[in-house]
């Protein structure tokens, strides 16, 4: 906020706050439509219109005094609220959304002084026959309503908030006085209540939305009381306790109102009748004055909050041009009145008073308003789940509370009308495209949903580390790491992690940085992860990547398989990787053998090739039936890899190669292991291969999968003690080929 709306100048405290707010509550709904919402839905569909108005208004009327009490609030009330949480663009979207509702209030509070003026226009007339020739002026609705618009706008223009202030304690004073007159009348002559008077049946629900819809205005007050945020001296103090107050001392009036009426008039008088309560109170005219009083002062309440708002707008930069935010940001002289915004603000106004349409009104207004009401609980609610250690508001709330305020807010936009409630979103969703264009800041919403997701993912990990101890009977998935130092240069085992990541489980590829760990080598790998971030983002890939700075390939492993997966549990897979013909990376990948055997993992060693992994259309499993662990997770991983897109249309072959004059034994003892649910595959998908003496294992394996995309191959770790660098040599028809050495049994079930 700029330092115009650090209020050098504010000296409201919490009266204000509560007098604007239930001025706003206790208005013209109240007086003019109340007897209608009874008369149309019965005395318990208008208790139940009460409630749920207020399962709406009193979450957010909490989650306003738990956010204001967190952080320093500033002029723009609520707009300044959702902007601080959300991020100044979806801000600016419902604070537009905010301001138009709060300024079309205006129109709609001068309307309903129009309909308090006609009786006393009549009373005129009666009283003075002269007048009776300018009649058609004094009973014209809207020509009463431009003129009071008028005054208004004069006022608030040349002499602001003070003075509107200071009309409001006589204005809710006339109020209460109207309010108590009638609950001192007595019942219309003859009326008895009965049980329809208490519930009528209503044979279209919609119709009781309706009716919802033309109230809800009545419980929007919390908002009007922000909105003099910029104008209090302790917003922290004043907002939560004045918009609280106000909440409940209007939920009271509400109910008690309810059955004064249904006391003393029936549902068709209700109906009939719009100023009925004149007929109840014990001095008649009151009402209207009341209702005048009512009108005025919830005009006088929205023309002081719908400025400010439209001004922090402005102050924010949200309109496209500098000229624009200036403009509206700009005080009168001496003051910190919002002098250009309160002349948009009455403009507004005025066009929505010639419309002169209340229902019409009433309909745009509770729809802008129960946008704003949702988001307010849903920041609380995200607010409460993101555990932020900056976020210790002195007042509490809870989080089912906004979770409750924030789902009616939203349900009942489309139950009120569902057309306004599309319009209404895509509206805001627009404004909020089109700022974005321009403003590029992304605000608080980020960091909001970051540390949502975050607790999220951090109570799943505890929970998945404490039942780690049950892993042994869980069915077998990959939560795998990768040390690779050539990733920018070959992806080769990138994708691979990638493949294995997408869906059944979890990869962290690592890149290794040879060296120690200083500045210049930390400022180095941010670079580089950096690089590899753009690598991902381009695969879209779900692998977490990080970069390790060690002095040795070996210190770099020994450091890597100690880390703790990011799925909450340990490791279970290691994957490295060299290139067809580096013999001395193999010699270090062999070497290190024993560090990963000594840990338990199961390995896989990607031996890389220009051809890379081809079309990615046939993958080659060899297999055995006396190391069906090996032969397991090959199997495994092969359809692991079917999973992700990059292998859509694939097919897996199976080979399994055995001695000569053995096959039938080997075929017997392999169809029992599949039949046991050892091995996952088909009969169906294996190639039985008897081997001639005359070729090698590896001849065999050349010859039948040289045109294979991708190969794996078990192998033996005291073999490969014994043969060395040899034992992974001699494929040189083969694509990429995994080599597989399974720790653990893996029975599948």
């Amino acid at each position: 906020m700029s330092d115009s709306l650090l209020k050098p100048k504010a000296n409201f405290g919490t009266a204000p706050v509560f007098m604007t707010a239930i001025s706003t509550i206790l208005g013209a709904i109240l007086y003019l439509r109340f007897g209608y919402a009874v008369a149309h839905t019965g005395f318990l569909g208008a208790i139940a219109i009460i409630i749920i108005g207020h399962l709406v208004t009193i979450p957010t009327a909490m989650a306003v005094a738990e956010i204001a009490t967190n952080r320093k609030v500033e002029g723009g009330g609520a707009y300044y609220i959702i902007s601080r949480s959300f991020g100044l663009n979806i801000g600016a979207a419902i604070g537009i959304a905010l301001f138009l509702s709060q300024a079309i209030s205006v129109a709609f509070y001068v309307i309903a002084f129009s309909e308090a003026f006609m009786p006393f226009a009549e009373h005129i007339i009666e009283s003075y026959p002269l007048l009776a020739n300018y009649s058609s002026f004094l009973l014209d609705k809207q020509l009463v309503g431009i003129i009071m618009m008028i005054l208004l706008s004069i006022l608030m223009l040349t002499k602001g908030a003070n003075i509107g202030m200071n009309l409001l304690y006589y204005v809710v004073a006339v109020l209460f006085a109207s309010l108590i007159m009638f609950f001192m009348g007595s019942p219309i002559e003859g009326h008895l209540i009965t049980d329809v008077d208490l519930i009528r049946k209503i044979e279209n629900p919609d119709r009781f939305f309706y009716v919802f819809t033309i109230i809800f205005p009545a419980f929007t007050g919390i908002a009007a009381g922000l909105g003099l945020s910029g104008d209090l001296k302790d917003p922290k103090k004043s907002i939560p306790k004045g918009t609280l107050w106000a909440t409940a001392v209007g939920i009271v009036v509400y109910v008690a109102v309810a059955i004064k009426l249904v006391l003393s008039a029936s549902l068709e008088d209700l109906a009939a009748d719009q100023l009925i309560m004149s007929k109840i109170a014990i001095w008649g005219p009151i009402i209207p004055i009341g209702l005048g009083c009512a009108a005025i002062s919830s005009a006088l309440g929205s023309v002081m909050v719908a400025p400010r708002t439209l001004q922090a707008l402005g102050v924010d930069k949200i309109f496209p041009t500098l000229t624009l935010n200036t403009w509206l940001s700009r005080n009168k002289k001496g003051t910190i009145e919002p002098m250009n915004a309160s002349l948009v603000s009455c403009v507004i106004a005025f066009f929505f008073v010639v419309v002169g349409d209340i229902n019409l009104v009433a309909e745009v207004i509770a729809m802008f308003f129960m946008v704003t009401y949702g988001a307010i609980c849903l920041i609380s609610l995200l607010e409460h789940f993101s555990a932020d250690p900056s976020y210790r508001p002195t007042f509490r709330s809870r989080w089912y509370i906004s979770l409750v305020g924030a789902f009616l807010s939203f349900w009942l936009m489309f139950k009120m009308n569902a057309t306004y409630a599309v319009v209404s979103l895509i509206f805001m969703a627009l404004i909020y495209i089109y700022i974005s264009k321009y403003n590029t800041s992304k605000g608080g919403i980020i960091k909001l949903f970051k540390g949502v997701l975050f607790q999220l993912s951090r109570r799943l990990q505890i929970f998945v580390r404490k039942k780690e101890h049950n892993s042994a009977d869980d069915n077998w998935r990959p939560f795998a790491i990768c040390v690779s130092d050539v990733t920018l240069k070959n992806r080769d085992a990138f994708d691979f992690m990638s493949w294995v990541s997408h869906k059944y489980g979890f990869g962290t590829h690592m890149h290794f940085m040879e060296g120690y760990l200083n500045k210049e080598s930390h400022q180095e790998s941010i670079k580089t992860l950096t690089k590899l971030h753009r690598l991902a983002e381009g695969s879209k890939s779900k692998v977490y990547i990080d970069t390790i700075i060690s002095p040795s390939y070996t210190s770099a492993i020994a450091q890597v398989i100690q880390l703790a997966s990011i799925s909450g549990k340990g490791h279970n897979l290691i994957t490295l990787e060299f290139e067809r013909g580096n013999t001395e990376k193999l010699e270090q990948v062999i070497k290190n053998h024993h560090l990963l055997t000594a840990t338990g993992l199961d390995v896989s060693i990607l031996n890389t090739t220009y051809r890379s992994y081809g079309t990615r259309k046939e993958i080659h499993i060899w297999i055995s039936a006396d190391d069906y662990q090996d032969s397991n997770l090959e199997i495994l991983l092969g359809y692991i890899l079917l999973g992700h897109a990059d292998w859509k249309g694939a097919t897996i072959k199976i080979f399994s190669l055995y001695e000569e004059g053995t096959i039938e034994n080997q075929k017997e003892l392999l169809l029992s292991l599949i039949k046991k649910g050892r091995l996952p595959i088909s009969p169906l998908n294996i190639n039985l291969i008897e081997r001639d003496p005359s070729k090698s294992v590896k001849t065999v394996i050349n010859e039948q999968s040289a045109n294979a995309d991708f190969t794996m191959i078990g192998f033996d770790e005291e073999v490969l003690e014994k043969k060395g660098t040899s034992y992974f040599e001699g494929y040189d028809k083969l694509g990429n080929i995994l080599f597989v050495n399974s720790m653990n049994k893996k029975e599948i079930k």
